[in-house]
């Protein structure tokens, strides 16, 4: 059987926790019992998390960490299970979303977004993943999107970041259900977060924070490779994929009202 981990197993550490799916996603699990090491750049935001889980029943430790450095991820991941014992769920979910247009071209923005949102999950594997073999069992998420299907105008940068991560874990799964360690990718659609507030087109079944951690949180628990929300989002975008791409182009150039913009 698939490897779930349960909150008397051990630790669940999420990364990009002070704000959006990751806070969500954070309160939800301590809401269900597990004691949440929650990580991010902001250490105030991150006690402000920890109170709000206290005041709700639950248990969010803060561990300050720069998920683009490889070595403060090793060492925060050292320190969580030198302090509060294995790291047993891990949501590697920090991330950034730039805007890229090729009439004003920013390579700089790709190389933020892979930095974050490709190897932010790379750093996070390398600290985890030889944990995990050692104890035979864990499991580890991977924040994606449905972005990483098929490129979409304005997400180059961001879209291609997505893209890399779900072709790592799919590569990375078959090692991984031998050792025994459950991967998982998050492939939502739109959630309403300081992320997407600042998007002008339109974003439809866009659902809450909250919505979203809930349904994050009941994909660890449940089955499956994919994590996916809302279905008939995916289903729409799933089938986009399988379209030539002189439909596809045609069909989001008119759905998102890109082909009505002037520039």
């Amino acid at each position: 059987m698939t490897y779930r981990a349960t909150a008397t197993d051990g630790i669940a550490w999420v990364t990009g926790a002070s704000s959006g799916i990751g806070r969500a996603t954070a309160r939800e699990l301590a809401r269900r019992g597990f004691t949440v090491a929650a990580s991010s750049r902001s250490a105030e935001a991150l006690q402000a998390l920890g109170g709000e889980a206290k005041g709700e029943g639950g248990r969010i430790i803060s561990h300050p960490c720069d998920v683009t450095d490889a070595a403060e991820v090793e060492s925060t991941v050292a320190a969580i299970e030198l302090a509060h014992g294995p790291i047993m769920l891990a949501f590697l979910n920090a991330g950034i979303a730039p805007y890229v247009r090729a009439r004003r071209f920013d390579a700089e923005a790709f190389r933020k977004a892979m930095a974050v949102n490709f190897f932010g999950i790379v750093n996070g594997f390398a600290a985890l993943l030889p944990r995990m073999a050692e104890r035979g069992r864990g499991q580890i998420a991977v924040m994606a999107s449905l972005a990483g299907y098929r490129g979409l105008p304005s997400a180059a940068a961001y879209g291609a970041s997505k893209a890399a991560a779900i072709h790592m874990c799919e590569a990375l799964k078959f090692d991984c259900d031998r050792m025994g360690v459950a991967l998982q990718v998050v492939n939502p659609g739109f959630v309403e977060t300081p992320m997407t507030a600042k998007n002008t087109f339109p974003m439809p079944f866009i659902v809450s924070e909250a919505e979203a951690g809930r349904r994050i949180a009941d994909g660890f628990a449940g089955g499956g490779f994919e994590i996916t929300f809302p279905r008939r989002l995916a289903y729409l975008v799933k089938l986009g994929r399988m379209l030539p791409h002189r439909l596809y182009f045609a069909g989001v150039a008119r759905g998102t009202g890109w082909s009505r913009r002037k520039s």
